[in-house]
């Protein structure tokens, strides 16, 4: 049977979350299938900040950091942000998401660094934060380079 293909609400925002693969992987976010992953272990204020200005459905690419430098997946928001179960301080926040679908062809960091279009882009300005907002133009330009119709993203 084919996959639904559902078109994106164009008042969606969009994200970037940065994990290291050899903590929380994509393959191990896909796992977790619709029950999702608590993003925690954010420690950083506008990171924090980030996650609270996040909404059910809205969407983010998921970037390997550390070892491998690039989008490998898409996945959503089904939690708004909420205490992160690992903070025993109450400072910290997480959302919880959940894996929507593979970036076709991996976008490496060098190539995001390459496109002129990305120049200005959250991951080459301000590389360190681990959760980024992205433009909507930025979040189309880096689909199309690994493969992927923005408005067909399914979720």
């Amino acid at each position: 049977m084919a996959k639904k293909v559902a078109a994106v609400p164009s008042s969606s925002r969009r994200w970037l979350l940065k994990s290291e693969p050899d903590v929380f992987s994509w393959d191990m976010c896909k796992a977790r299938g619709e029950v999702g992953e608590p993003w925690t272990g954010v420690r950083n204020y506008l990171a924090r900040n980030n996650m609270r200005a996040m909404q059910r459905g809205d969407l983010a690419f998921f970037y390997h950091s550390n070892i491998g430098l690039e989008v490998v997946g898409i996945v959503k928001v089904i939690a708004l942000a909420h205490p992160d179960p690992e903070d025993d301080s109450g400072t910290w926040e997480c959302v919880d998401v959940a894996a929507v679908c593979d970036m076709p062809t991996p976008v490496t960091l060098s190539t995001v660094k390459a496109n002129p279009k990305l120049s200005a882009m959250s991951l080459v300005t301000s590389m360190r934060l681990s959760v980024q907002p992205v433009t909507l133009a930025e979040w189309a330009e880096v689909c199309r380079m690994g493969g992927l119709d923005p408005r067909k993203i399914a979720h």
